[in-house]
Order: structure tokens, then sequence, then C-alpha cells
């Protein structure tokens, strides 16, 4: 539809009142969509909304323009109450060009708005959408309201006068669009604009150029005739404090830092650069005034290498990866798990096997932390269940490292990764210390130091290299009980294998009991874990407000289980376990516990919708 501009049109429009609304923006990997969407969080979170997001972009760095296969975006959902997941349908899409329609439209609601940039249909953008006719022109938007506005033009047009080429001017359409949804869910310009001062400070024509295609943009929305309301979401009743939008990774790299301080140990981080999980090494890297030191080694099993010495030389010891990366990393953690040193493993899983979907989200590296290693070689796994958790994850992990002396493992997922949402900052003197003590100096009258004597956890003494009278031998061979030194004695051998798993099976009695969502016996029970915390949780509690007969666990630690979890699952006559797999958590709980648990699985690249959820618990209601 075409738009007008109309001075007085701004008195007469109504701004209607929304509990939640879900924003995307998309476009080529090249239009900025997710700065646009981060932004918009950024500016949602500031306003009081709880929020989270849902980035999507394509593996290739710069994918050929206007085709499907490179479309970028950004979802953003915020409301006035708690809120777990990014949405399932979007209320307002921004479609920057023809392949944006074409990918997204399906996920548009009935009745949405519809805010296209028509500049951008023209005769090669719809053919390389596979567009017969232009979508503006016929009846196939009919379902939607459609704003069909000259974006490139007018944000050419904004910019005039600036001296910059047509590439630079085309740059700034994203802030055009931006402006736009600004005005049309009452969001200030103000934090945006900051940003562009402080991001552009020494480029200051493009700055300008940006001011004015924000500013474009949202009076555009002010003044036409075609926007005939705007919508306001109010403040979102959360707890009293101090809040920040953290992404996972953001904020597990903060969680780590963190849990360094707590127990008075610098940060090492060993890393190879892989997506997703790169950002955790970017976070790190900044943070050197924190005593953090990352290393970008040539490959993956450098990485974890160097992690190991970090751990031996008595440091918090980090490294950071994704499936692929976990695959090479197997054996040096192997290693780690024989020496019983601490170490944090992160494994922020994708779309696999091989390289797979490098952007995309999946859960199907569970088995492999579980088992990916030769022998008989017990790991602790814990999974972060949204990027706020990620920050108190993150401190777990280390608190259970240090007190039983063991690798550990961390799993989160390109959707928990990228996404972001409110993190309330905690108070540093809520945190808990964490309590290491190391084995102090030994004079030659005392008896010969005991590396793998262990405690009543079955934990080993952490001695620091150097300390007189406590050298003692370390290596991938088996240990002598006690002493550590190398020995081939089967019986050894034999009880070695069952006290490194006894160990691990021991955290069981030091992390909480399972908690429970709903009535502790009943019909279903929804048993979930990693980031598909926020669809099972939200599908649960529409139907308990409905009476059905439903209860909801999420699971943090994976090995081991929580020591309650077998009595919870006996009270159920039916247990679903949704996953991002075909099933892996699902093989765990029937082979251990031996319930006939149901799997609702799904392998896209997304995440579940909450509705998928419903849909599945009522069909075993019913």
């Amino acid at each position: 539809m075409s738009t007008t501009t109309d001075e007085n049109a701004t008195a007469l429009k109504e701004i209607q009142p929304l509990e939640e609304a879900t924003v995307r923006f998309c476009g080529d990997s090249g239009d900025g969509m997710q700065l646009a969407g981060t932004q918009f969080s950024n500016t949602s979170a500031l306003a009081g909304n709880d929020i989270a997001t849902f980035p999507d972009f394509p593996a290739e760095i710069r994918a050929p323009r206007g085709t499907l296969a490179g479309v970028s975006g950004f979802q953003i959902h915020f409301a006035s109450h708690d809120i777990f997941t990014p949405g399932e349908t979007v209320d307002a899409l921004v479609a920057m060009n023809p392949a944006a329609l074409k990918t997204n439209l399906g996920d548009l609601k009935r009745n949405g708005v519809l805010i296209i940039n028509s500049d951008a249909f023209d005769k090669k953008s719809l053919g390389q959408a596979g567009y017969e006719n232009n979508p503006i022109g016929d009846d196939s938007l009919s379902g939607f309201q459609v704003f069909a506005v000259p974006m490139t033009s007018m944000t050419r047009g904004a910019v005039d006068g600036l001296d910059l080429s047509v590439k630079e001017a085309d740059r700034c359409r994203n802030f055009f669009a931006m402006g736009l949804v600004f005005w049309l869910y009452g969001r200030s310009m103000e934090p945006t604009l900051r940003f562009i001062d402080a991001k552009f400070s020494k480029l200051p024509a493009i700055a300008e150029a940006n001011r004015r295609a924000i500013k474009a943009g949202y009076h555009f929305g002010e003044t036409t005739d075609a926007f005939r309301s705007s919508y306001k979401v109010e403040k979102a009743k959360l707890p009293a404090g101090t809040y920040r939008n953290m992404t996972g990774n953001q904020a597990l790299a903060w969680g780590l830092m963190s849990a360094a301080k707590l127990s008075g140990k610098k940060l090492f981080l060993g890393s190879y650069p892989i997506t997703p999980a790169s950002d955790i090494l970017h976070e790190l890297s900044k943070y050197k005034n924190f005593d953090v030191l990352t290393f970008q080694a040539e490959d993956e099993i450098a990485a974890v290498c160097a992690a190991i010495g970090a751990a031996y030389g008595g440091e918090m010891a980090l490294t950071t990866t994704s499936g692929p990366g976990m695959a090479l990393k197997g054996e040096a953690m192997g290693l780690a798990m024989m020496l019983e040193l601490p170490l944090v493993i992160v494994d922020v899983q994708r779309g696999g096997p091989s390289t797979g979907l490098p952007t995309k989200t999946e859960q199907a590296d569970l088995l492999q932390a579980m088992f990916g290693r030769n022998g008989e070689s017990p790991i602790p796994v814990i999974a972060a269940c949204s990027p706020a958790d990620c920050f108190d994850v993150a401190i777990e992990a280390w608190r259970i490292a240090t007190r039983f002396m063991t690798p550990i493992i961390i799993l989160t997922d390109g959707y928990i990764a990228n996404g972001s949402e409110p993190w309330r900052i905690p108070k540093v003197d809520d945190l808990p210390k964490i309590e290491i003590k190391h084995p102090g100096p030994r004079n030659e009258d005392d008896p010969p130091f005991m590396a793998y004597k262990r405690d009543e956890k079955l934990a080993r003494p952490w001695a620091i290299p150097g300390t007189p009278g406590l050298m003692h031998r370390v290596g991938g061979l088996e240990k002598q009980d006690g002493t550590g030194n190398v020995s081939y004695d089967p019986q050894n051998h034999h009880h070695m294998v069952k006290t490194r798993a006894q160990k691990v099976a021991n955290i069981a009695d030091f992390v909480p009991e399972q908690e429970l969502m709903g009535a502790e016996s009943g019909k279903v029970l929804v048993l979930s874990w990693g980031g598909t915390y926020g669809s099972c949780r939200t599908a649960v509690a529409r139907l308990q407000a409905q009476g059905k007969a439903v209860s909801h666990a999420h699971l943090r630690y994976l090995n081991p289980f929580p020591k309650n979890l077998g009595a919870i699952l006996s009270s159920f006559e039916q247990v679903l376990i949704p996953e991002l797999n075909l099933g892996q958590l699902r093989m765990l709980i029937r082979d251990k516990y031996l319930v006939d648990a149901i799997g609702l699985n799904k392998v896209q690249g997304k995440p579940f919708t909450t509705t998928e959820i419903a849909d599945k618990i009522e069909s075993l209601l019913g």
C-alpha cells in the first residue's frame, strides 16, 4: 500500500496497550539486522520490559545478496510480565528484501504488522527469492497489515549532503527501520543515539548519517497516515535490583570470572575459535585487569592441553568449544580425568554432525559429553537453561570441579549463547566463596606426600608445583592408589576405575535435589534440560492454568542426576522428554531408571515452540 505524510496525523493516532509483543527484523546478512535487533533489545530492557531474544543468521560469512540462504534475522519478545521464550509467532515483521519476506512470512500472525522495504522489490530480487509476481501488488499479503515503505530512497534522502557514497548511505537503512519500529512500540531513541556517538566517534559523517536515518524512520512513523496507531508495553514487575541485558556467552564469561575471584584464582582460558563459542573468548579477552589470561591456540588439542597445564599449575583452567572441538579434545579430557585436576570444559552445542549447521542450535552433544572418551572416563556434566542462568552455572561448575578434583563439562547451545535476557546483577557479598585448600610445605621428617590419598568425597589433594616436599608423579598411565605412582596391577586398576566413578557419583550428595513445578504426582511429567526450559515451562504453565494434570522438572545436573530424580519419575504415569536431538536424555533415563519415557524430538536447527510442546502434552493427557 502507498504511504503519505500529514503533519497533524500524530495527534490523531491511538496508542494501544499490550501485555507483550514479538518483533522480528530480517534482511540480508549485510543489512545490519543483528545490530537492529540488539539495539531494540537493549532499549526494551532499559524501558523495564522482560525480554527474550533469538538471533538467527546464516553460516556463510557473506552469502550472495538477495538469496534465501543469505537471510539474517533477529527476534525480540518483550513483555510486562515474566517471559521465558523469544516468542512463537511474530506480531511485527520487518522485511528488508523479498528473500527475507519469503523465508519469514510464515511466522507472522494473521493481521500482524508487516513493514516492507518496497525499494528492494525489483525484478532481480523478486526472481532470486522465487517470486513470479511482486507480492506488494497482489492479494497474497491480504491477511496482514502491510506497510510498504521506500526505506532505501528515504534513507538516501535523509543523509543527503553528507558526501557519502550510495553504498555508505544504504548501510544506514537498518537505522531507518529501527527508528520506525522504535516509534511503533514507544521506544526511546536516546540509548541508540548514545550508541551511535560511541561506536562511530572517529567517523563523524557516518555517525551523523545514522543519527539522521534513525530519526527519519521514527518521524516517518509519527507523521504518516499509513500508521493509525502505535503500541505500548508497560514495565515488567521484576524483582528489585540492577539489571543488564546479557547474552548467554557473555553471562557465562562473567560467571567464570566471578568463580575465579570467589576462589582466589587467576583465570586461564585455552581456546580455539569456533562458532558459536567464540564470543566467550572475545569477552574474556577484555578483562586482563581481572587476572584473566586468554590464549588463542593453534588448534583445539593445544587449547585444552594448555588449560590442563594451567590446572596443574594451580589456577582456574577453562577451555571452550562446540561439538567438533569436543571430538578433538576427547583424549586430553581423558587425561585431565586421569590426572584428577579441576578443569572447566564449555561446549556450546550447534547443529551437527561434522561441520553441520554452525549457526543453528541443537542439543545433540549430550552422549558425547557423557561417553566421548576412551575407557571408563566419567566426567560430571551440567547444563544451563537460559542466558542469565549461564552465570550461575559457571560458578557451580567450578565449585564442583574444585571440591571433587575433576574436570567438568558445561553444556549450553547456540540458542542460549546468542540469545539475551535481563540479568539481575548480584551483590558480590551474596555470592558464596569457593574454598580451596592446597597442601602446604612438608619437612624432611614428615611422611612422604601421597598425591592420590583421598578425602571423604574421594577427592585427592591439589598440590601446587614447586611446593617443598610435595614432589609427585602425574601422567596418563594408571596410578597406584594413594601414591600416584605408575601401576599395572590388575586389581589396582579395577579399584581405581571404580573409585573415579564413585567420586563422580558422590556429586549427587553435594548438589541440590531436583525441584518440581506442579504436583508431586500425576498423569504427565515433562522432563527437560538445556535450552528447552523456556518452551517447556511456558507450555506447562499454560496447561496448569487450565487445570490439566501436568508437572515440569528441568534438569541442571546431567551426570550424576539428582538423587531424588528416580522417585519423581516413578510418581507419574507418563514422562515426556522434549529434546533437540533424537532422544539422548531419553536413552539415559530409560537405562538408569527403567522408565518408558516418551520423546518429543526435533533437529531442525530451531528451538521448540510452546505450542509444539503443549500439543504433545495434551495428546498424552487425552
